[in-house]
């Protein structure tokens, strides 16, 4: 941007005795002092000042004061003469009136004084009344002068301020004539349009308006009308000198079309004859710019710049109306990525975000020209298909979309293999409305999730049921939480295989549907995560399975630990361990006989946070055991950083463990060989066989659990089972 000068607008007033001031001062230079007395008796009145002066000199002193207005001089002075004292005035540029009055009665001296700058000339020997006109006329003709010299002053001014205004105005300002060629514009026409004011004028007004627009333009720089009914806001857009194009808003306001000499009156105020006009244009290039991104925004999706919920469903809108004069189908797809929250939990949301981003990428190459595709939110995408001949044609995008993805995503430097459930609905068979197409489309995704992921599926009136179940379900555990009578604990042994005891119990929930019966918690805990009531059922998990725990104790089993489950959720907030310590309380038992499995994706999720919150349960006394350890790909560092004290082997590791399986027994040992060198307890998860647990023991795994030493029991059962002898906890009476 071109920087402002700096001008100073200040005017220029005139200097006092040039006609500043209310009062009008006299200079009488005499060298007889009763003449002098008698003048200034004469002269006398209201406003006036009157000085007095015997001598050239002192004339002089009192003249360089500039604030003398009219000086009433004799020629004939005792140190020099008034001629050489009007001669100092000329030449020092003093604009004082000078008004001879002398006793020399020649006409060689009254010329002599006229032509030295000698306003007047009078003899002493006149009337006096003559001498009185004559300061008065020439006062009044120096209050003129003064007026016209301020009016001077102010009216350059306000042109000086005028044309700096003009000049440095941010917007483009032009006259033209009536022929619409340039007669004037300002400079900031070469700022946005690259022209020079000099190349402008003379020309056209079509140079710099874009061929489209012109027919458009051609009202407002040809505009006749003043007053409201000129044109205003007019949106064109102009061309640089380089033909590039910038928006402007032509704004032609009624000061400016009626007011610069647009009209010249001819023969009269009433004949008027056009000149030109007049207007100013304002470059929106930038405000064009942020409206077309805030439109943007506000109908797609930031991340992937795809189409938003709002832009899809009008456009479904649309794509429906045109089906219905046509009779063609129209069809919905909603697709959800398989697994995309294991990515953001193990690589992080930028990851995620990339894989979103690639996605869609890959999803828009599957599809039509006329196809809409929009991400609804999350891994959640829409797919719109006008247009189709058939049901099965949506079929075959799906299949296409499908086979697109069977290549791998790059993800945090490895390749990862997306899939994703497909679930379609067709208009008309199954909805006639965006609203219902989407909800049946949803509905059919979540059934082909059901059966496995990874393929697609075109909704069925049936479906309602499931998806009805689903809605049904979560409102049932809503109100099963708050009465809690639903509910019930198993508690599953965890054994010291070389010991032959039961060193811990772990809670396991169970849900007794009023009308499904049991619910076990592989349905239990996915229900309860998807519907974000994981924390409020870890809650009752916790304080239940305290209890239970207090009640053995005073039964005699004193060195019995419980294991609880804490989901991600659950370290969400900040207060986990005050809640922990205060049930502890409440129930008398010391953390020591508590460990806390915790999933290994918290590692890799927030990890600062979530390793205070485990520093702060560990210093309760908790113990802490990582569970599921080695299904995710979390790194060994973070694994030091963690104040553990155990890691659980996932029950997956086990199913091949088989004593002819080098690959199944080598991860095992490797994760028994990790815990060792971190100096951590290991226990192995879905121990179901003899075998199992020999090679297990021969790996160096120490703690086991699985239905080969005891299934989920009862809270009664349990200490039925460590009373039995077999396993007991309670002969051993020592602390782990």
């Amino acid at each position: 941007m071109k920087a402002i000068p700096s001008v100073d607008f200040s005017p220029l007033l005139p200097e006092p005795g040039e006609g500043g001031g209310g009062s009008s001062r006299i200079l009488i230079v005499d060298d007889e002092e009763r003449i002098r007395a008698a003048y200034r008796h004469l002269l006398a009145a209201e406003g006036r000042l009157i000085d007095d002066c015997g001598t050239g000199n002192e004339a002089q002193r009192h003249l360089e004061r500039r604030d003398v207005d009219v000086v009433i001089l004799d020629l004939n002075l005792p140190d020099f003469g008034g001629l050489e004292v009007m001669q100092w005035m000329v030449q020092q540029h003093i604009p004082t009136a000078v008004v001879v009055f002398s006793g020399d009665e020649s006409i060689d001296s009254a010329i002599r004084a006229l032509r030295h700058g000698a306003c007047e000339f009078i003899r002493k020997h006149d009337d006096p009344q003559e001498l009185i006109d004559t300061v008065d006329r020439v006062l009044r003709r120096r209050r003129i002068e003064r007026e016209h010299a301020l009016l001077s002053v102010r009216l350059e001014h306000s042109e000086r301020l005028h044309r700096f205004l003009v000049d440095h105005s941010p917007d483009l300002i032009y006259t033209l004539d009536r022929n619409g060629r340039f007669i004037f514009v300002n400079d900031r026409v070469q700022a946005l349009l690259g022209y020079s004011r000099e190349e402008l004028i003379g020309q056209h007004y079509s140079l710099i308006v874009h061929p489209d627009d012109l027919e458009h333009a051609r009202f407002a720089f040809n505009e006749r009308r003043i007053g409201d009914r000129a044109s205003t806001n007019v949106e064109i857009r102009l061309q640089s000198r380089t033909q590039g194009v910038r928006h402007f808003e032509n704004r032609t306001i009624v000061a400016i079309l009626s007011a610069q000499g647009l009209y010249a009156a001819t023969d009269g105020p009433a004949n008027l004859h056009f000149m030109g006009t007049s207007g100013v244009a304002r470059d929106i290039t930038e405000r064009k710019k942020a409206e077309e991104t805030i439109s943007f925004q506000a109908f797609h999706d930031i991340l992937t710049g795809l189409p938003n919920r709002t832009l899809f469903k009008d456009r479904l809108g649309v794509a429906l109306k045109q089906a219905r004069r046509k009779n063609r189908r129209v069809g919905v797809m909603f697709i959800d990525i398989d697994r995309f929250k294991l990515v953001n939990d193990t690589y992080g949301h930028q990851e995620g975000d990339e894989l979103l981003k690639s996605f869609a990428r890959r999803a828009a190459s599957c599809l039509r020209s006329g196809d809409t595709l929009a991400r609804q939110g999350g891994d959640e995408f829409t797919v719109m298909l006008p247009e189709l001949g058939s049901g099965d044609d949506a079929a075959v995008i799906a299949a296409k979309m499908l086979a697109e993805l069977r290549r791998p995503f790059r993800i945090a430097g490895i390749d990862f293999l997306a899939t994703v459930s497909i679930g379609i609905a067709l208009y008309p068979d199954d909805g006639e409305t965006p609203e219902s197409l989407l909800r049946n489309a949803d509905v059919a995704m979540y059934q082909i999730k059901g059966r496995g992921k990874n393929g697609y599926l075109q909704y069925d009136p049936s479906m309602q049921d499931g998806h009805s179940r689903r809605l049904t379900l979560e409102s049932d555990l809503r109100t099963a939480l708050a009465t809690g009578a639903q509910f019930e604990l198993c508690y599953q042994p965890q054994i010291r295989v070389s010991e032959r005891r039961t060193v811990a119990v772990e809670a396991l929930i169970r849900w007794h549907h009023p009308q499904l019966g049991l619910m076990k918690p592989d349905s239990l805990i996915p229900l309860a995560e998807e519907t974000g009531m994981i924390a409020a059922l870890g809650d009752w998990v916790r304080r239940a399975a305290l209890r239970q725990l207090a009640e053995w104790h005073q039964r005699g089993l004193h060195d019995l630990r419980l294991t609880l489950n804490l989901a991600a959720k659950e370290f969400e907030g900040q207060d986990l361990p005050e809640r922990l310590a205060r049930d502890l309380r409440e129930h008398a038992i010391g953390a020591e006989l508590i460990d806390l499995d915790i999933s290994e994706s918290l590692l890799l999720q927030d990890a600062e946070r979530h390793i205070d919150l485990v520093k702060q349960l560990r210093n309760l006394g908790c113990r802490i055991t990582i569970d599921d350890f080695g299904t995710r790909h979390s790194s060994l560092s973070l694994l030091r950083r963690f104040p553990v004290d155990s890691i659980k082997i996932d029950q997956s590791f086990l199913r091949e463990l088989v004593p002819h399986n080098p690959n199944a027994t080598a991860i095992v040992h490797a994760l028994c060989c990790i815990a060792r060198s971190f100096g951590l307890r290991t226990l192995a998860e879905g121990v179901e066989n003899d075998a199992q647990m020999r090679l297990l023991g021969e790996l160096g795994c120490t703690d086991m659990q699985g239905h080969l030493f005891s299934q989920p029991l009862h809270a009664l059962d349990v200490e039925g089972f460590l009373r039995r002898g077999t396993l007991p906890a309670s002969q051993t009476r020592r602390r782990q």
